[in-house]
C-alpha cells in the first residue's frame, strides 16, 4: 500500500511536467540542455534569495507562533521574490527561437527545478510512510498549480518585454506581473479569512492562476509576430 500510494504521488507529480515537455513541441527543438540551463538559473537565484532572506529578514515568518497570518513577513519575502522575475527575464533572454518555445521552455525549466528542489525530498521521505496521508497528494497537485503560474509569469514576462505590445494591454500585464509576485500575500491572506478547508483552498488557488494564465495567453495575439 506505502508503494502504491507512493507511485500514485510520483505519477501525478511529474508525469503533467513531462507531458508539457512532450506534447508543447519542446523535444523536437531540442531544447532539454536548455531546461536544464533555466534549472541551473532557478538554483543560483534561490541561492542568494536565501542568503538576502537570512541577512535582512531572520526573523519573517509567514505564519506566527499564534497561527495568525503575518502580512509583513509574507510581504517581505514576496518583495524578495521579485529575484525571481529577474532570474526569469534572464533565462527568457538566453533561449533563442519563436515566442512559443522560448516562453514554455523558460517556464517548464524554471518549475522543473523548483519541484525537484522543493519537493523531491518531502514526497520521498513523506509520501513512502507507513500512514496514508491527503496532504502528499494535496502538494502533489500544487505543483500543477505552480507550473502553470511558472508558464503564465514567464509569457507576463515576455509580454511585458515586447515594443510591439499594444499599449492598451500595457497596463494589464503589469498589473498582472505585480499580482503574481505578490500572489502570496493576498491570495493566502484571502484564504486566511475566509478558513477555508485544503480542498476547498486549493481549487481557489487553481481558480485564481488559470484565470491569469487565460489572460495572459489572451494577450498574446496583440503582439506582432
Amino acid at each position: 500500500m506505502t508503494l502504491y500510494h507512493f507511485g500514485n504521488c510520483l505519477a501525478l507529480i511529474y508525469v503533467p511536467y513531462y507531458l508539457t515537455y512532450k506534447y508543447s513541441g519542446l523535444s523536437e527543438y531540442g531544447a532539454f540542455w536548455k531546461c536544464i540551463q533555466a534549472g541551473a538559473i532557478y538554483a543560483f537565484t534561490q541561492l542568494c534569495k536565501m542568503l538576502v532572506l537570512a541577512t535582512f529578514f531572520p526573523d519573517t515568518e509567514t505564519i506566527s507562533l499564534s497561527g495568525d497570518f503575518n502580512a509583513l513577513g509574507e510581504f517581505l519575502r514576496c518583495t524578495v521574490d521579485i529575484a525571481d522575475l529577474m532570474g526569469l527575464t534572464l533565462v527568457l533572454s538566453r533561449i533563442p527561437g519563436k515566442g512559443h518555445s522560448k516562453l514554455i521552455t523558460a517556464g517548464l525549466g524554471w518549475a522543473t527545478a523548483e519541484l525537484i528542489l522543493s519537493r523531491a525530498l518531502m514526497l520521498w521521505v513523506g509520501a513512502r510512510g507507513a500512514e496514508f496521508s491527503w496532504i502528499y497528494i494535496q502538494k502533489c497537485l500544487e505543483s500543477n498549480i505552480l507550473l502553470v503560474q511558472h508558464l503564465t509569469t514567464a509569457t507576463l514576462l515576455w509580454l511585458f518585454s515586447r515594443h510591439d505590445l499594444d499599449k492598451k494591454f500595457a497596463p494589464v500585464v503589469t498589473f498582472l506581473i505585480v499580482a503574481t509576485t505578490y500572489k502570496g500575500l493576498w491570495l493566502d491572506g484571502i484564504l486566511h479569512i475566509l478558513h477555508l478547508g485544503a480542498w476547498t483552498c486549493l481549487a481557489f488557488k487553481a481558480l485564481i492562476t488559470c484565470s491569469m494564465g487565460i489572460t495572459a495567453a489572451s494577450i498574446i495575439p496583440a503582439v506582432s509576430s
